[in-house]
């Protein structure tokens, strides 16, 4: 019988979230160095949920002691470790140094350096609302569903709760806060999902800020 999901989250739930921090990433942690990937989730989850980062060192020393038989597997009954192009052999090891680095940052207070955001994860786990308009609002084919960008913030304006807006508004204006070039900024909208460029002439930097004045006077 498969996991329900209230169980999953209890046992592997913040275990979930450090392996798909790696995903894209060189899973390349060592004893000595902690890789790009955890970083980032240092990072952000230092700055939102402090408290999980001890959980997340349970729940991987946990399962890298105590590892799923193939049978269970099959049976839905165990959390599969998402492919990171690792050997299932070194998996259980990888998992212990993992373990040890998320020790080591809460008993010696180390937290990584604030940054731009370095991998495909932590754009989204720090900019959310702004992946979930542009993301969901400017795809390849927005021509054939409205007739410009505007129309397009209009109608994710008046599709969603106003207390949301105002988040994505302080996404927004945390992004341009970042020591970004325009190259960055144009990184930064294919991370968080923006298929399309920004309307001519304006560059994606002066697009954000746009949209941020635009939310904020609606």
């Amino acid at each position: 019988m498969s996991m329900r999901p209230l169980e999953h989250d209890r046992r592997y739930g913040e275990l979930d979230q450090v392996v798909r921090v790696h995903l894209g990433q060189p899973a390349d942690d060592t004893p000595e160095r902690r890789s790009r990937a955890l970083d980032a989730y240092l990072r952000v989850t230092w700055h939102t949920r402090p408290w999980a980062i001890a959980e997340a060192e349970r729940q991987l020393r946990e399962y890298g002691r105590n590892p799923p038989g193939r049978i269970r597997h099959q049976l839905g009954e165990f959390y599969a470790i998402p492919d990171t192009g690792m050997p299932q052999s070194d998996i259980g090891d990888w998992l212990a140094v993992l373990a040890d680095h998320l020790r080591e940052s809460i008993e010696e207070g180390d937290v990584p350096e604030p940054s731009s955001p370095q991998t495909h994860w932590e754009w989204h786990a720090r900019f959310p609302e702004t992946a979930q308009l542009l993301g969901g609002w400017f795809w390849q084919d927005i021509v054939d569903e409205f007739p410009d960008h505007d129309a397009a913030v209009a109608d994710y304006t008046a599709s969603t709760d106003a207390q949301v807006v105002a988040r994505l508004v302080g996404e927004l204006h945390e992004l341009l806060a970042l020591p970004l070039d325009e190259g960055d900024y144009a990184l930064a909208a294919a991370e968080l999902g923006m298929e399309v460029g920004p309307p001519e002439p304006s560059s994606h930097g002066a697009w954000f800020q746009s949209v941020a004045a635009t939310l904020a006077g609606g």
